[in-house]
């Protein structure tokens, strides 16, 4: 098999062959057909402090993808070879994540513990599968069960990106009433595109909006600051976005309207079947970029310089 290396921060990935794995009890072997590029892997390139998150290094980096099952391992159940899935990042029970506590997804074959795995319906594309094992779930999991999100409920969402965009599309599907904030032109014009009711460039322009949720999928330390002064009383701030590791905020703002700073990491299965839901009826689309596995390190570089548009997904024959 053939994948990407992460050995340490500011050390390049590399494209590394080694042994295929073997499905262990309670394991499968998936044959991975996308992989989707995340910005916190730019993160973990470029800033230090991700080396106290990823434990296992050096390892396959990656850790969003889709595939087929080639090998099934002893004691798995109610899946066979052939099937179609995408892999939860984190396992329920241990907490271990690929690509941080194992080799992950830039890779030709994975191997995962069969718990991780989340049934693809038909109609959703390996890509779609790959982009909403993480993406999608982040986004569902910070939108709908850490921060309540309802039918009619005002939202903002900071950072119309890999993540945010498909956080906004899933709001605007349930029925919510999604604002949007972007520094891009692009990504605001995506916006509009996708349904948002309103979209600006800057977070403060949604205090007039008295929106009752805002997710901050970009976490640039400011971006942060001014969500909790933007939000109305008694309102919530979820946050997502890594993009700094550290941010000052007003803490008279957060007593006196009495806001709910909560952060968001991650999710579980049931958030990407909640994802492939709202994709396999239609509801739910993300604008995607296709580029060759061949081709994973030069488009993380290209997430680090910025403007990509949508999510970056590493597609295999």
């Amino acid at each position: 098999m053939k994948g990407w290396k992460f050995t340490k921060t500011h050390v390049p990935i590399e494209l590394i062959e080694k042994p295929d794995p073997v499905a262990a009890p309670g394991e499968v072997v998936i044959d991975i057909k996308a992989s989707g590029l995340c910005h916190s892997d730019v993160g973990a390139l470029e800033d230090e402090g991700w080396m106290h998150i990823i434990t296992a290094a050096p390892l396959i980096f990656g850790h969003e993808c889709a595939g087929v099952i080639s090998e099934v391992g002893q004691g798995v159940e109610g899946y066979k070879i052939g099937d179609r899935v995408g892999v939860a990042p984190i396992h329920p029970e241990t907490g271990a994540a690929i690509g941080y506590q194992r080799d992950g997804g830039y890779a030709t074959k994975l191997s995962v513990p069969a718990v991780q795995l989340v049934p693809m319906p038909a109609g959703v594309t390996f890509a779609q599968g790959a982009a909403a094992t993480d993406a999608g779930m982040t986004s569902y999991h910070a939108i709908f069960r850490t921060g309540g999100a309802k039918a009619g409920m005002k939202i903002g969402i900071i950072g119309i990106g890999g993540l945010g965009q498909f956080g906004a599309r899933a709001a605007i599907a349930e029925g919510a009433e999604v604002y949007a904030v972007d520094l891009s032109p692009e990504a605001r014009e995506l916006a509009m595109e996708m349904g948002c009711r309103e979209v600006f460039d800057k977070v403060m322009d949604l205090e007039p909006v008295g929106c009752q949720l805002i997710v901050d999928f970009a976490g640039f330390g400011t971006t942060t600051a001014e969500a909790i002064e933007a939000i109305a009383p008694d309102g919530t701030v979820v946050q997502v976005g890594m993009g700094k590791l550290e941010s000052t905020i007003n803490t008279r703002t957060l007593i006196l309207k009495r806001v709910t700073l909560r952060g968001s990491q991650g999710g579980d299965g049931q958030d990407i079947a909640n994802v492939y839901r709202l994709m396999a009826e239609g509801k739910l689309d993300a604008d995607l970029t296709e580029i060759k596995f061949e081709e994973v390190a030069e488009g993380l570089e290209r997430l680090h310089k910025g403007g990509v548009k949508g999510r970056l997904v590493a597609i295999q024959d």
